[in-house]
C-alpha cells in the first residue's frame, strides 16, 4: 500500500544509483582486492579494509535507505529476501511491487547496537574538541619497540626506537579514544592521562578525535540497510583521507610509499596536524549530524 511517506523509484533510477555506488567504491575496492591477490600489503590504504569488518563486496552494494521504494519485479526477485528488507505487493496503488528497508524488523534485531551507535555520536557530537593530542596515540603503540617491537614490522621507524621513546616522554598523552588506547604497548599505558575502556567509551568520544571521525564509517555501516550507501560512501572517504594523515602524523617513514611526514614533534608540525586536524573534525560534525538525521527520519532515535 502506497505512503506519502515513501519515495517511490522506478527501475531505470534505482540501477543508475547501484550502478554508480559501486562504480565509486571500485576506486577502493578494486585496488585492495588486487593488493590481497599479490599478498603486498599497503600501510595506509588498506586499514578500512582489515581493521572494519565490512567487505569490500558488502561496501560496494547500495542501500537507498529508509523510506525509499524500489520498484519492479526485478528488484523484488534481488532484493526481496535480504535481511532487513520487505516486499510490498503494491507500492504505487497501480499494482506495481516494491522492496524497501524493513525499519521495524531492523530495530527489534539491532535495538542495542542502534542504542549504543546512537549514545556515541549524540555524545560526541555534545563535546568540545581536543585538539592538543597531535596524533601521538601512534607513538604510544611503538613505545619501547626495543622491547616489543611494532605493529608495522615492515616500516621503519622514521626517529629510529630511541628517538620514538623521547617524543613520548617529552608529551603529555591525553587519548579519549577506547580503540586507540587498546593497542598501546604496555609502557604507554600509563603515560596516558585516561583510562578509556569499552564502557566508559560514550562518556570520553569527542569530535577532535581522528579515530572517532574515522568511526563514523564504521556506525554508518553497522545501521544498513536503515542508513543510505551515499551517507556511508562519504563516511568512507572521510576515513580514507584521516587515515592518511594519522599515518602521516605517526613515527612511521612512509616515504617510500610517497608520504610526507607531519613531524608533530616540532611546533610546525603540531600546528599542520592541529589545523588538519580542525578541518577534518568540521566534516565529520556535518556527516554525524547527517547520520543522526537519518535515525530519526528512519524513527530509530528520538
Amino acid at each position: 500500500m502506497p505512503s506519502a511517506t515513501l519515495t517511490l523509484l522506478a527501475p531505470e533510477q534505482w540501477r543508475a544509483a547501484e550502478a554508480a555506488h559501486a562504480e565509486r567504491m571500485a576506486v577502493f575496492t578494486q585496488p585492495y582486492r588486487e593488493r590481497r591477490s599479490a599478498a603486498k600489503p599497503h600501510p595506509v590504504h588498506d586499514f578500512l579494509f582489515t581493521y572494519y569488518s565490512l567487505t569490500p563486496g558488502q561496501l560496494e552494494r547500495w542501500h537507498p535507505g529508509a523510506g525509499v521504494v524500489l520498484l519492479g519485479a526485478e528488484a523484488v526477485a534481488e532484493r526481496g529476501a535480504w535481511k532487513h528488507y520487505r516486499v510490498i505487493e503494491d507500492a504505487d496503488g497501480a499494482g506495481t511491487p516494491g522492496v524497501c528497508a524493513d525499519v521495524e524488523a531492523f530495530a527489534r534485531d539491532r535495538a542495542s547496537m542502534v542504542s549504543f551507535a546512537g549514545a556515541i555520536l549524540v555524545g560526541t557530537a555534545a563535546r568540545p574538541g581536543n585538539f592538543a593530542c597531535f596524533g601521538l596515540h601512534e607513538w604510544a603503540m611503538t613505545y619501547r619497540s626495543d622491547v616489543h617491537g611494532v605493529r608495522h614490522a615492515y616500516l621503519p621507524l622514521r626517529l629510529g626506537a630511541a628517538g620514538t621513546d623521547e617524543v613520548v616522554e617529552a608529551h603529555q598523552i591525553r587519548c579519549t579514544h577506547f580503540d586507540a588506547f587498546r593497542f598501546y604497548s604496555p609502557e604507554a599505558v600509563p603515560l596516558n592521562q585516561l583510562k578509556p575502556t569499552r564502557e566508559t567509551q560514550r562518556d570520553l568520544e569527542q569530535p577532535g578525535c581522528l579515530h572517532a571521525n574515522m568511526d563514523l564509517y564504521k556506525w554508518a555501516y553497522k545501521l544498513l540497510p536503515a542508513v543510505s550507501s551515499e551517507l556511508v560512501a562519504e563516511c568512507f572517504e572521510l576515513s580514507w583521507r584521516v587515515r592518511a594523515m594519522d599515518m602521516q602524523a605517526s613515527p612511521y617513514d612512509l616515504a617510500d610509499w610517497g608520504y610526507e611526514p607531519i613531524r608533530i614533534e616540532e611546533p610546525e608540525g603540531k600546528a599542520a596536524y592541529v589545523a588538519a586536524q580542525r578541518g577534518f573534525a568540521e566534516e565529520a560534525a556535518e556527516l554525524r549530524a547527517r547520520l543522526l538525521g537519518e535515525l530519526r527520519t528512519a524513527g530509530l532515535l528520538p
